[in-house]
């Protein structure tokens, strides 16, 4: 069953179809079964649930949880790690309720008495901790666990998947967190404080995982009040490590990753927004990101384009095909157009599989470039300028506001929220590229965490001062700002009322409904 299951999911779903799952569970649990065999079995197990995610539901309906936790109970090293193994990829499913984690109290105790066993255990377990962690009440549990504690020593082991699992673990843990944060600060590991050990991981010579997941753990501190903003390891080793990651030449993966952990470090921070923005020209790297089409007609173009290169290649093979015996080492430095159809056919497949990459990732890096420009102009006017006047700037942000994905959308409306608050940008750019048209599309119909920041926006755009405010009350704004008013979510009210005491204040043309609004405010109180 083994053999025949690895690699294949076709033969795992038949397997599961036909009823093994519970019959190697039975014997999984069964005291007269030889450890060998529960071995196999828990091996078995572990291999059907790294197939498809109905494959994983339909272990977690035959209750493969309880079992294999109950397998770690056993003295046997290697039915232990086989267990673990399987617990490992069931968890990391995104179809496991992380909570079965945490339904029996004694699982994280037992599990941390398992971390000394060995580097196997080590690794799995430190996994099924940073996956299970998605919440504040998982950060406690862990927390008086003596997680931070018992998995500290990790960050020093002799094997690279122990030691990146323990700092994945304890990025989770940091995260928005300021107690765990703060005992994080004052841990010592062979005579190191957990800083120094986290900064000693942002070398260049160290792998972009480890340099980025430490990034991040140093990120979440600062941002949890245990590092100052102004401490060098924030200024002189964080920040510059992640916008050495937005750089073109990283992985689209890593790109998202730095640029979203960066924007999230420098956020409330104006002094580490203005040292970002002259990074490496952060500012300008952006652009960058944006040259991924990200609709379904761009991408059918450069996949009917591929194609049609490579029907072609095709024909021109036909017609003069090389002979491949008479390739040789050279051969392989030849140009496109001077290889075989099969070294073509081979070229086009990886380009096609690349292309598939990028479009994938395509709103992921605008999602991450918006937040970034969000966070570096926050607060400084020079550094607004220096946004807008970025090559077709404000013609991504308008296409931002009309993206189909909610996310880049929600973004968008951030970074246009951010820069609305200069005073020369509402007068000119705003006013050049009418950018309120699309932002009132966006508040017919939003959800509400797009709707909170973008009626934000409007305030600033009817401020007295703004030349949009005009327009925008003339498109039927005031029905639109009453409606907030009467809206559930508090934000939503609290923008609404202040949108419209900007509308009326010193604008005699809004007197006419300015009763109309006296009527339905009051409705609100």
């Amino acid at each position: 069953m083994k053999n025949a299951v690895i690699g294949n999911n076709k033969q795992k779903a038949n397997l599961i179809v036909l009823g093994a799952v519970p019959r190697l569970l039975y014997l999984l649990q069964q005291e007269t079964s030889s450890i060998e065999l529960k071995t196999e079995c828990a091996v078995v197990l572990g291999s059907l649930s790294m197939g498809t995610e109905n494959n994983v539901k339909s272990l977690l309906d035959c209750h493969i949880i309880p079992a294999l936790l109950q397998g770690l109970l056993s003295a046997d090293i290697r039915f232990i790690e086989a267990c673990l193994r399987c617990l490992r990829t069931i968890f990391t499913s995104p179809v496991t309720p992380v909570e079965l984690l945490y339904t029996d109290a004694t699982v994280i105790p037992h599990l941390m008495l398992l971390l000394s066993r060995s580097l196997h255990s080590q690794e799995y377990i430190c996994q099924i901790f940073a996956h299970c962690c998605k919440a504040p009440d998982h950060q406690t549990i862990l927390f008086n666990h003596g997680v931070v504690q018992n998995i500290a020593h990790l960050l020093t082991s002799v094997s690279y998947k122990v030691r990146m699992q323990a700092l994945k673990c304890f990025s989770v843990l940091a995260f928005d967190n300021p107690q765990v944060s703060m005992t994080l600060v004052n841990v010592l590991v062979d005579g190191e404080l957990l800083p120094q050990i986290f900064v000693k991981m942002l070398q260049r010579d160290k792998p972009i995982e480890m340099q980025l997941t430490a990034a991040k753990c140093l990120t979440y501190m600062c941002r949890a009040g245990s590092i100052r903003t102004d401490d060098n390891c924030i200024v002189l080793k964080t920040l510059p490590c992640l916008v050495r990651m937005c750089n073109k030449e990283r992985l689209l993966e890593e790109r998202v990753e730095g640029a979203e952990t960066l924007a999230y470090l420098i956020e409330p921070d104006v002094e580490l927004q203005r040292i970002a923005s002259i990074t490496d020209h952060l500012i300008s790297m952006l652009a960058d990101y944006f040259k991924y089409p990200s609709s379904v007609s761009a991408i059918t173009d450069i996949k009917r384009h591929h194609e049609t290169e490579l029907s072609d290649t095709e024909d021109a093979d036909s017609r003069g095909a090389i002979d491949e015996s008479q390739c040789t080492a050279a051969f392989l430095t030849f140009p496109l157009s001077q290889m075989t159809q099969q070294t073509q056919l081979v070229s086009a497949a990886t380009s096609e599989e690349k292309l598939d990459h990028d479009l994938k990732h395509a709103h992921e890096l605008r999602q991450a470039a918006f937040k970034l420009y969000a966070s570096l102009g926050a607060n400084d006017e020079d550094i607004r300028k220096k946004i807008i006047e970025a090559e077709h700037m404000m013609d991504r942000i308008v296409n931002g506001l009309s993206e189909t994905s909610v996310k880049v959308r929600l973004a968008a409306v951030r970074c246009l929220h951010s820069l609305s608050r200069s005073v020369q940008q509402l007068r000119t750019s705003f006013q050049d590229h009418a950018v309120w048209k699309p932002l009132m599309k966006v508040l017919q119909n939003a959800p509400d965490d797009i709707l909170v920041v973008a009626s934000s926006t409007l305030c600033n755009l009817l401020l007295e001062f703004s030349p949009s405010k005009e327009p925008i009350l003339e498109s039927g704004a005031i029905d639109l700002l009453c409606s907030l008013t009467l809206s559930e979510n508090p934000a939503l009210r609290v923008n609404g009322i202040w949108a419209l005491m900007v509308s009326v204040s010193h604008y005699p043309r809004a007197i006419v409904d300015e009763s109309c609004v006296f009527i339905r405010v009051c409705r609100v109180s």
